[in-house]
């Protein structure tokens, strides 16, 4: 059932390092996922923090989800938004939204750890330029289970019988998962496109050993068991494809005229900064 096993690569982003593990060529997109960082763990000193400047998007939605710390997201829309360790950040850039992602002043001065998931998932085909939006969610909005060894969280789309209350626009889903060591889980083959991904532990699943940093893509058709080989945690995500997508730096669309357009405004200063963080921004790459 596994189609490939591969680890991402890291990048420098906004004071600390990302795993990034989509796109991973020749692998674009799963299901509507077109780009998945892990972030850190990492623990800062006293009067460091993350300071990703203001910067636009087009054609997806964000999905901010932390294991740890807290994050301060502001966009031109107004919100200004903390996310903290169980909650979701749901940005939908249509056709243009502008935000920047902080650590609080007061946490700063002190210092703390960061830890967290980032995805951007590609809007379909009639909704790539509806208008931004900027959610929040937490509590009940996202649906938990407990069983067997296995503690599992909703953070969008639907499965295993549930349904988050973040809006999405195709078919997806994106679960948490921690799994105490010989636990047990199966992932159904609802969706003809689906992969996880171990932020730690090691889990077996099709056979194959799969360690913290590992990305599994899985054929359609059949389910999936998953065994823990020690304390682990998966995200687990995909769901219907889109179609072709073209991705340049924070633009996602079908046309690539339309990211060329883009591209211009935000060099020419046409996508105004969030409100309350306008001092300075990221320059489009040369």
């Amino acid at each position: 059932m596994i189609q490939t096993v591969f680890r991402g690569s890291h990048r420098e982003l906004g004071g600390f390092s990302v795993e990034r593990i989509l796109p991973h060529p020749p692998l674009e997109m799963v299901g509507p996922f077109i780009f998945l960082d892990h972030m850190g763990p990492v623990r800062f000193e006293p009067g460091a923090g993350i300071d990703v400047r203001p910067h636009p998007h087009i054609g997806l939605s964000t999905v901010t989800y932390l294991f740890a710390g807290e994050i301060v997201h502001r966009d031109n829309l107004g919100a200004v938004q903390t996310i903290r360790p169980g909650e979701v950040n749901w940005m939908t850039a249509g056709r243009g939204v502008v935000h920047s992602e902080r650590t609080d002043p007061v946490l700063r001065a002190s210092g703390g750890p960061a830890h967290g998931m980032q995805a951007w998932v590609a809007l379909p085909d009639g909704s790539e330029e509806v208008d931004p939006a900027f959610h929040h969610h937490e509590g009940a909005d996202l649906p938990t289970y407990e069983g067997g060894g296995l503690w599992a969280r909703l953070i969008a789309g639907e499965a295993f019988g549930a349904r988050a209350a973040v809006r999405t626009y195709s078919p997806l889903f994106y679960v948490h998962w921690r799994l105490k060591a010989d636990a047990r889980a199966q992932l159904g083959a609802d969706y003809p496109e689906r992969a996880a991904f171990v932020t730690s532990g090691s889990v077996e699943a099709d056979g194959h050993r799969l360690q913290a940093g590992d990305m599994a893509v899985f054929a359609k058709g059949s389910p999936v068991l998953f065994t823990a080989l020690e304390d682990a945690e998966v995200m687990l995500l995909g769901g219907e494809p889109v179609g072709r997508r073209f991705l340049w730096w924070n633009f996602v669309s079908s046309s690539k005229a339309r990211i060329e357009d883009a591209k211009a405004d935000w060099t020419a200063g046409r996508m105004s900064l969030p409100p309350s963080d306008d001092g300075e921004s990221i320059p489009a790459p040369l």
